[in-house]
């Protein structure tokens, strides 16, 4: 939607809501609703303002210690919300409403916000056109319905709760046609609000689903990304069930956010197909290379959470190596497509993942593959969870953030700030977990300890 055709929507009384929006540190939507008239007077050009502890914040929306650009010392100031038009669309899901997402910037005019996910992002971005390329991503987006709705599910502590299906509908028809009427909903309420859905799908846990989404410029592709989970949830809402994003909700198989990237030239072709090994043109191998070589050390961009890590099976789908292979879904990178459609599909991010962050460390690895002239190794014809010589996924939370901190290609990529930053809020979710005690440790210890 142009900005010319919101003034007339409200004019005719067909908008009465603007909700602005940016994407936080854990890819949420966070933001303000605008009556539309005062967002077309004042906010659509002069912007507005939130509270900085938005980016410096745990889940719960505590104010942590150990954020460089927010604190209780800092005063918690504003940072500007600067309205992106380009990303204006309808809300069908709600009524009379439009919406669009902001960019930060310091209020002091010192620029923008570095460490919010959408600048870290362009950042790289810019690094790659360098090299006179632009990337494409698209996400594959699972997630677990359940009957419950989410008051429901909250009272219920999240146990005992009923899936909507009762068996693996993995491509099933039949099953998925027990929740047709709402992933149909979704399908076509994000198409009107300019998504371009492409499939739905069961998968193999219980009440679990996948809607997929056509590819797109790396920024549209977040963006589509983050208002499609935070519509999904309210479009559950509103028909009194629930969905969670969660990378692993039970010991049944986690959520995966399979991430497809590629290349393009200055004419817009691939600028990973060529002659080489696997169709790969020179560029494509450098990539693949640059993607293995940085995946232990950026795990916290692709894993930001202590229950990411528990998707990380042997024989779950979840990749545990990190190896490359033709349409080898053992390898954490599985290159699919055919011709310019060539890409590599990431397997290892879940549900959960920030897509800024996921696809901002992919283009970084590319960049460092490309820059290095890195070569991929030998490719993974078998299964790759087997291969005791390869390098693997980091086990835990705590070990991908001392390898992130530890990274000299991070520091480089990302600059010292946004290290900082994203260290800072593993290990205040790390602290959080080491001070809660589990369902586990009551069951197994109550009693019998």
């Amino acid at each position: 939607m142009t900005l010319e055709r919101l003034r007339v929507a409200v004019a005719e009384d067909e908008i009465d809501t603007v909700v602005l929006a940016l994407v936080d540190m854990q890819g949420r939507l966070q933001g303000k609703r605008f009556h539309a008239p005062f967002f077309l007077d004042h906010v659509a050009t002069g912007g507005s303002e939130g509270c900085n502890y938005l980016l410096a914040v745990d889940v719960d929306m505590n104010t942590v210690d150990g954020y460089a650009m927010s604190s209780w010392e800092r005063g918690y100031g504003d940072f500007g919300m600067v309205p992106d038009l380009t990303t204006l669309r309808r809300v069908p899901w709600q009524a009379g409403s439009v919406m669009l997402l902001a960019d930060l910037e310091w209020l002091d005019g010192s620029g923008p916000v570095v460490a919010s996910p959408r600048q870290i992002l362009r950042r790289q971005l810019d690094r790659l056109a360098a090299h006179g390329l632009t990337a494409y991503a698209g996400t594959e987006l699972e997630f677990v319905l359940y009957r419950d709705s989410y008051e429901d599910a909250w009272r219920r502590g999240y146990r005992d709760l009923t899936p909507a299906n009762q068996y693996n509908v993995d491509y099933s028809l039949l099953g998925t046609a027990r929740v047709e009427p709402l992933l149909r909903r979704i399908r076509t309420e994000m198409a009107a609000a300019g998504l371009t859905p492409e499939s739905a799908k069961g998968e193999c846990n219980l009440g679990q689903h996948e809607i997929a989404f056509r590819y797109d410029e790396a920024v549209a592709c977040a963006d589509h990304h983050v208002i499609y989970k935070n519509g999904a949830k309210e479009i559950a809402a509103q028909e009194g069930m629930s969905i969670t994003f969660m990378a692993k909700p039970n010991e049944r198989e986690g959520s995966s956010c399979h991430i497809h990237f590629s290349l393009r030239d200055a004419e817009g072709r691939s600028a990973m197909l060529g002659d080489g090994p696997a169709h790969l043109s020179v560029t494509g191998q450098r990539v693949l290379a640059g993607l293995l070589d940085t995946m232990r050390e950026f795990s916290v961009l692709f894993a930001p959470n202590v229950n990411s890590y528990k998707r990380y099976q042997p024989g779950s789908f979840a990749p545990t190596a990190l190896r490359w292979g033709t349409d080898n879904r053992t390898c954490a990178l599985r290159l699919v497509g055919h011709g310019q459609g060539m890409r590599v599909e990431n397997r290892v991010p879940g549900a959960d993942v920030n897509p800024y962050l996921a696809i901002a460390a992919l283009v970084a690895g590319a960049v460092h593959g490309i820059e290095r002239e890195l070569e991929p190794g030998a490719e993974c014809t078998g299964n790759a969870y087997d291969d005791a010589a390869a390098e693997r996924v980091p086990g835990t939370l705590r070990d991908a953030v001392v390898l992130w901190e530890g990274s000299a290609v991070a520091r480089e990529a990302f600059g010292d700030e946004v290290v900082a930053h994203y260290a800072n809020h593993a290990k205040v979710e790390l602290a959080a977990f080491d001070a809660a005690v589990t369902d586990w440790e009551l069951v197994r210890g109550f009693e019998r300890l």
